[in-house]
């Protein structure tokens, strides 16, 4: 029997909207493993509320006494914890590609689908996080949302660009694991839900095989990812 999980789970100010794209790779994680969760929403200055972790972001994953941050550190406890279950990454080989291909989701992949999409968060968040967002991811950016949102379409370029290898690779196999989906495309995906659930804009072409791989990924593991809350605007 597996431990009671908690996950705190980033929110907007509507608690069902889940638009964390490091969230999610821990929410298909748990999934994979078939281990029921109980998901938490927090928001960004919920800081309070995750401190226990010795940091102040999510994913956290609290398992009995033990709390664990970073989405990979996450998937490395549930390989281990639970190695009866269906694994992550099939072998310590698969485990070492996969972290080569977390890190080119979150270092590559990650802020050029932000330059896409951050613009729009604002709008789906709770009011007490969005001084805080602005701030700090404007900061990040070193411009403002505004001017952000005017470079779409060299976003978009860019972002078309950088999917060039999972392109090819998809063009070959149905999945960036192989024949079934794994821990490498929880990395990958957590991108491309994130900017489903916050965003109307279209990423890729309907005939890419990205979009495709994404489609798979939606009707995955029951359909969690596919059933999730999407943000509506007037």
């Amino acid at each position: 029997m597996s431990a009671d999980l908690r996950l705190f789970d980033l929110a907007g100010a509507d608690d069902d909207l889940r638009f964390s794209p490091n969230c999610w790779r821990t929410r298909l994680a748990l999934a994979h493993k078939g281990l029921p969760v109980e998901t938490v929403a927090w928001r960004f200055t919920d800081k309070d509320a995750i401190a226990k972790s010795g940091q102040g972001k999510v994913p956290v994953l609290v398992a009995g006494d033990k709390w664990l941050f970073e989405s990979w550190d996450i998937a490395e406890y549930l390989e281990d914890t639970y190695p009866d279950r269906p694994s992550l990454f099939g072998c310590p080989q698969g485990r070492a590609a996969a972290r080569f291909v977390n890190q080119w989701a979150s270092e590559v992949l990650h802020p050029a689908v932000a330059r896409v999409v951050v613009p729009e968060i604002p709008a789906a968040l709770h009011e007490k996080d969005k001084e805080y967002f602005r701030k700090t991811r404007e900061a990040a950016f070193g411009r403002t949302f505004e001017a952000m949102a005017a470079e779409r379409d060299e976003a978009l370029a860019a972002l078309n660009r950088t999917l060039a290898p999972l392109r090819s690779t998809l063009a070959k196999q149905p999945f960036v694991a192989g024949a079934a989906p794994a821990y490498a495309d929880h990395a990958v995906f957590g991108a491309f839900q994130w900017a489903r659930v916050i965003s109307p804009a279209a990423l890729t072409a309907a005939d890419d095989p990205v979009s495709a791989w994404v489609a798979r990924m939606l009707d995955a593991y029951g359909g969690v990812a596919g059933a999730a809350k999407r943000m509506t605007r007037a």
